[in-house]
């Protein structure tokens, strides 16, 4: 903790404007993005107007950020004493809980009207939906009540696509919905093996993570079957008649990568290895990789139909 003798609105400026920008956790918010332009130039079958891209995008990011500045002030107790998050602006004191609350709030509202008054309403009630289950179905209900918090909680992670949808056409269809279940069943898989490499710390404050109760041959499992259906989901598309050769060729060699990758992680837990050894961080890593890649390609691929 820095020290206690200076309140937060008296340390230095700069400080606090990078404070406050963690509290968005931009990190995770360009992985929302990167799901959600992709899928415009789908829905636009084409380039879709650029500033309706803008728009999106910075409603998008405050929608997301002030989730995540909700998150931190609710977890801010367990955040304190887990080694990875032991540096968040409410941990070091370089923001206060209601700052940090205040910010949260300002950023939701503000974000439901941009949506809402410059995009359409069905991206702003969206929008909106995904903060509010990130806020208080993840972070206040399951996170810390059962394994399954990451599966039925990274629902809100998967909204962003229906918004992308939404944000271009003012309705629904078959499309986002599938992408959205890729993004349902790429969640697990893709936040598990972090949780394997830091399930002492979930441990430590008593968050059930599937790693934290049950053992890795087990995760591993879990890890495999939820690849194989993420997959197969991804490659509806060109059946329904929404992509061509181009993303189906992508999505079959990034798919097939990753589901060698999760076998390899399998076949390593089940010979009980431990410790570096496991590489769990492989598949991590990959799946940032994989997503980036599936969705560019759902972006390239109505020019080459």
């Amino acid at each position: 903790m820095l020290g206690t003798d200076q309140s937060p609105a008296h340390r230095p400026f700069g400080a606090r404007v990078k404070a406050f920008v963690a509290l968005t956790k931009p990190r995770i918010i360009e992985l929302l993005l990167i799901t959600t332009v992709p899928v415009m130039f789908l829905a636009q079958q084409g380039v879709p107007d650029l500033t309706l891209v803008l728009l999106t995008c910075v409603g998008g990011y405050l929608s997301a950020g002030g989730a995540n500045a909700l998150n931190m002030y609710i977890d801010r107790d367990i955040d304190a004493l887990m080694d990875r998050t032991s540096q968040r602006p409410l941990v070091t004191g370089m923001v206060s809980p209601r700052e940090c609350l205040a910010f949260g709030i300002t950023l939701a509202v503000v974000s439901t009207l941009l949506f809402g008054l410059t995009v359409n309403w069905l991206s702003a009630w969206l929008s909106l939906g995904a903060l509010l289950f990130y806020v208080v179905v993840y972070t206040m209900i399951l996170k810390r009540r059962t394994s399954q918090n990451i599966v039925w909680g990274g629902i809100a992670g998967c909204l962003p696509v229906l918004i992308g949808w939404s944000s271009v056409t003012n309705s629904m269809s078959w499309a986002p919905i599938i992408l959205f279940l890729v993004m349902f069943f790429w969640t697990p898989p893709h936040y598990w093996p972090l949780s394997m490499k830091v399930k002492e710390d979930y441990a430590r404050v008593g968050v059930p993570m599937l790693p934290v109760v049950a053992s890795n041959k087990v995760v591993a499992k879990q890890i495999v079957i939820y690849s194989w259906v993420m997959v197969a989901v991804s490659l509806l598309l060109t059946p329904l008649g929404y992509t061509g050769w181009f993303y189906t060729a992508v999505a079959l060699l990034a798919g097939g990568f990753w589901l060698w990758e999760a076998h390899g992680l399998q076949n390593r837990a089940k010979a009980e290895v431990t410790g570096a050894k496991l590489k769990e961080m492989r598949l991590f890593h990959w799946s940032i990789t994989y997503v980036s890649i599936l969705f560019v390609a759902v972006a390239v691929d109505p020019f080459l139909r």
